[in-house]
């Protein structure tokens, strides 16, 4: 089977990254996306000290779960943001995305032990029994834009969202996710904000991260 362009770019930042430097390697996956071949990590602009890295910093949460895997570009950076102690749990429906991701946490110097492989469906309602997760702080949405509203849904049936967790949900705008959106704001359990940005890699096509915080109201 030819590569494809996940195993490409590994490849490429198995050549060019510093191993152990999570930095340099998620500048290096930023290098090939913009010069060789589009991925849809969640880029600096959205992952930098301007969004995700400064909310983990915000909030210092101790449990984070990550829908969307990918190539490990988030969770390499929310991995070297955590306090000491932290715990992030990682899901990926994609085996062959997934063992690509496997492959750059480890290069980053993380464990890859908290990379769950199957549907979010699936491994949400799992998560207290077969995972040992009780609870959840910071959940970061990144796989299937149709998936964010479910899972979500799925998140509060299985009572893992205390009272002041935070969802930062990507692609809000492009390519969106009205029915998400549209129920954090009337359902009464959430205050939200947008963070307006761009699609990754592509500074002109407007995009946004909303960040949801549960208030435990029904």
């Amino acid at each position: 089977m030819p590569a494809g362009t996940e195993e490409r770019a590994f490849q490429y930042i198995l050549t060019h990254a510093i191993p152990g430097d999570p930095l340099h390697i998620l500048e290096t996956f930023d290098q090939w996306s913009y010069h060789c071949e589009y991925l849809s990590n969640l880029g600096p602009q959205k992952g930098g000290a301007k969004i995700l890295e400064r909310l983990i910093y915000e909030k210092v949460p101790l449990t984070v779960l990550e829908l969307g895997t990918y190539c490990g570009y988030a969770t390499t950076l929310i991995a070297q943001s955590l306090p000491l102690g932290a715990r992030l749990y990682t899901v990926e429906m994609d085996a062959q995305k997934a063992s690509v991701a496997e492959k750059v946490i480890r290069l980053a110097g993380f464990d890859d032990d908290t990379l769950i492989v199957g549907p979010s469906e699936e491994v949400i309602p799992q998560l207290k029994d077969k995972y040992g997760l009780s609870r959840v702080d910071l959940v970061f949405m990144g796989h299937w834009k149709r998936c964010y509203l479910r899972d979500l849904q799925l998140l509060e049936a299985h009572d893992l969202l205390p009272e002041g967790a935070t969802i930062l949900a990507d692609n809000i705008i492009f390519p969106g996710a009205p029915h998400f959106l549209q129920y954090v704001k009337a359902c009464g359990k959430y205050t939200w904000r947008i963070h307006r940005t761009s699609l990754q890699y592509f500074r002109a096509i407007p995009d946004g991260m909303a960040q949801v915080t549960y208030t435990g109201l029904q």
